[in-house]
């Protein structure tokens, strides 16, 4: 009975924490100074794994939707007054597709007049690095975690686990690849090129988008695209990055690239979320490089 009052007040004080947390939360924002220019900077933050389809969170990982984050960059677009924007980036990577849908949206930012700058935090890899390589600049802390220029596919062999717990899958199909990849059978040797075939023709996208957007010749993207991490500093030395310092180095480094003059008004272009979305919304210990259920097509950090 003791042991569970006390389970209960720990259950019970942790909830209140996370919902005080929530509300002291919203609305918070930074203080940028006071500006002495009319001319503003948007800043539009990428968190978490980036997938199709809106912003999501809960307590232990937050996911950036392709479409929240077009969104944003859309209204960068079409106000006057945000003469650049600045991509806050703390992702491991995410989805080709949707890493795509991004950086589309970037390139059409640029074209229609406004500066891109991105400043990488913690990690800006894979998915991540596949956008950053679209923009004007990029600004990295020295122990930032970029790179991992390449793409993974996995599936799960569930044989064994399905014959211990004496389940026999029987499957019904149209065609002789229509459950490719099934966990519940071997991948035959066809279907182990077919799958190649997508990697490597996912892994020739990436080299073209990044020696696009770096001005590198394929050749020496290709000597850095193995999958391979890379710090902040090293990351310089190879010509990923442009410069490092935080993220007010990149705001000012925007500023200058717009030719704003004086104080910019800086403008967070993330929509405020009721309460209940701010309480999901709260990480709690989440690492670096957290576990997450690959799915195929996923372009992620090794």
């Amino acid at each position: 009975m003791k042991r569970k009052i006390i389970a209960g007040l720990i259950i019970g004080i942790t909830a209140v924490s996370l919902l005080a947390a929530a509300v002291l939360g919203r609305g918070g924002k930074i203080d940028y100074g006071k500006p002495s220019s009319d001319s503003a900077i948007g800043v539009i933050r990428i968190s978490g794994m980036i997938v199709s389809g809106t912003d999501s969170g809960g307590l232990f990982a937050a996911v950036a939707g392709s479409e929240s984050v077009m969104e944003q960059l859309r209204r960068a677009a079409r106000d006057p007054s945000i003469k650049a924007v600045v991509l806050r980036l703390n992702t491991p990577g995410g989805t080709t597709a949707a890493s795509q849908e991004i950086a589309l949206e970037v390139d059409r930012l640029r074209r229609a007049g406004k500066k891109v700058v991105v400043s990488m935090g913690d990690v800006a890899a894979s998915g991540g690095y596949w956008i950053a390589s679209r923009c004007d600049k990029i600004v990295a802390n020295p122990g930032s975690i970029t790179g991992s220029i390449g793409v993974i596919m996995e599936t799960q062999d569930l044989q064994g686990l399905y014959e211990k717990l004496g389940m026999d899958p029987v499957v019904f199909k149209s065609g002789p690849h229509k459950d490719m990849g099934s966990p519940a059978r071997d991948i035959t040797p066809e279907e182990q090129q077919i799958f190649q075939s997508m990697v490597n023709d996912m892994y020739e996208q990436f080299v073209a988008t990044v020696s696009d957007g770096r001005d590198l010749d394929p050749a020496q993207v290709r000597k850095l695209a193995d999958g391979r991490v890379f710090t902040g500093s090293q990351a310089l030395e190879n010509g990923l990055v442009d410069e490092l310092g935080n993220f007010y180095d990149a705001l000012d480094i925007a500023a200058d690239l717009a030719g704003i003059r004086g104080r910019p008004r800086v403008v967070e272009l993330a929509p405020e979320h009721s309460l209940w979305e701010a309480v999901s919304r709260i990480k709690v210990g989440m690492p670096a490089f957290y576990p997450v259920a690959r799915q195929p097509y996923d372009l992620l950090t090794k």
